[in-house]
């Protein structure tokens, strides 16, 4: 009862996998393209970028020309009473208007002068953490990517298992039968198929989970991805003396040290700006107006009046408000400073724990390799020797379990090599389409055999 209740939860898992999409198999360089162009993430840095980009042009219309014009009209009424012998009461009433031309040209700004550096700053920022975002996408693609095909890889694994269970369990059950086998071995080979099932569920579960990460990235419809070829995978582990060049080049090129080296820039700039609010402003200001019955006392008048001149404002006092807004700057300035070591740090320690991620991965690949070959002897041996009477069923169902267990873990590792070369160059800021291509083409049909070396493993 228990079996076909998993049975059902199998099938029921399958039918919502057909229910998806149209079917459709994309290559890691194909979903990745797609991703560039569709994941709302990536999307939302770019417009942010792109917000950020004009504060360039609002900093610099603070040094130009600023023009604006003013017009009114009105409607009035005069009532004047005379205060002579005889007091005369008179009422008028009139329309008046006024048009007012005004310019206002910066000439000594400083604080504006320094706002505009600072934007400029501000947008080394913008665009550095866009560049973080677009090479952070290809981590977020490939950990999906290779998280789907490792479910697929581990569906494969549980199936090939459930078939050499089932058919263990077709002889256990005839030899029982024949007088020449025991209860003890088919219960074994049950237990083992029914754990099989419900590993087959969290399989199947984890596949759809996998799937839906990935679809979240793209629109374009597809069910499948292009596995890895087992057989021409063969890693390439860097030299240790790479390390060093790595470092180095993801001191200069992260985008995460460039972003915050424009925080510290634009934080060293607001301190210079906090100080200006103590120095005197220029500027030249120009006004035409004209105006029509504007006066009391003579209605239905016109005139027109120029005026051009220098307004110069000194600032003298301010309660102490400009003092506290150069401390406050130097404070922040010190954060971001200090913000921008404790990066530094964090990013080599990164930096090391990815690059051994890949020297070590090719390492136990090869390891892991050399376990599943030892593993297919062990499950031979032990099918040889139970036909010769010296190993039970139990000694089989270990050996097959040993085996399942080393072919996963060499599943793994392939994919968790090649993710910390991703991680590498995007580190770095050395990820590109090209470093994909080297992965990519393990996962095509019909390319010759050759080394993988994960995008940067070469020498920087």
């Amino acid at each position: 009862m228990k079996r076909r209740l998993l049975s059902n939860l199998v099938a029921s898992v399958l039918a919502c996998a057909s229910v998806t999409a149209a079917a459709q198999t994309l290559t890691l360089q194909q979903v990745y393209a797609a991703a560039r162009q569709q994941d709302a993430t990536l999307q939302a840095a770019r417009a942010q970028a792109e917000a950020g980009r004009e504060a360039v042009p609002q900093a610099r219309a603070r040094l130009l020309p600023n023009v604006s014009m003013n017009l009114a009209r009105s409607k009035e009424e005069l009532d004047s009473t005379s205060l002579g012998a005889q007091p005369v009461r008179s009422e008028r009433e009139y329309f008046a208007s006024s048009k007012v031309l005004s310019l206002r040209q910066p000439l000594i700004r400083a604080g504006d002068v320094v706002n505009l550096k600072q934007a400029y700053a501000r947008v080394d920022e913008s665009e550095a953490n866009l560049e973080r975002d677009t090479q952070n996408l290809a981590v977020r693609v490939c950990e999906a990517y290779f998280e789907l095909l490792l479910a697929d890889e581990q569906i494969a694994l549980v199936s090939s298992q459930r078939a050499a269970y089932t058919t263990q369990l077709a002889a256990a059950e005839r030899g029982f039968a024949a007088g020449s086998g025991t209860r003890t071995d088919i219960d074994e080979v049950r237990a083992r198929l029914d754990l099989n099932t419900a590993d087959e569920l969290q399989a199947r579960q984890h596949r759809l989970v996998a799937l839906k990460q990935l679809r979240t990235m793209v629109t374009v419809p597809f069910d499948a991805v292009a596995p890895l070829d087992a057989a021409r995978f063969e890693p390439n582990a860097p030299a240790a003396a790479e390390l060093d060049a790595w470092t180095a080049r993801a001191a200069a090129n992260s985008p995460e040290i460039k972003a915050l080296q424009a925080q510290v820039k634009a934080a060293g700039l607001e301190v210079t700006k906090a100080r200006a609010q103590h120095l005197p402003t220029l500027d030249l200001v120009a006004n035409y107006s004209r105006n029509e019955s504007d006066s009391i006392d003579r209605i239905g008048s016109r005139y027109n009046n120029k005026s051009v001149g220098l307004q110069l404002n000194v600032p003298l006092y301010a309660g102490g408000a400009v003092n506290s807004a150069a401390r406050q700057a130097v404070a922040e300035r010190t954060r971001a400073e200090a913000a921008l070591e404790a990066l530094g740090r964090d990013l080599e320690v990164r930096v090391y724990r990815e690059f051994s991620s890949v020297a070590e991965g090719a390492l136990r690949i090869r390891a892991l390799q050399q376990a599943v070959r030892s593993s297919e002897q062990v499950v031979l041996s032990n099918r040889k020797s139970f036909a010769a009477g010296s190993r039970t069923t139990v000694d089989i169902l270990n050996a097959e379990q040993q085996r399942t267990t080393a072919e996963r873990d060499l599943a793994q590792a392939r994919y968790l090599y090649l993710i910390a070369g991703v991680r590498l160059a995007v580190l770095a800021g050395a990820f590109d389409t090209a470093q994909l291509d080297r992965i990519d083409r393990f996962f095509a049909v019909g390319l010759a055999k050759g080394n993988v070396s994960p995008p940067g493993a070469q020498q920087p």
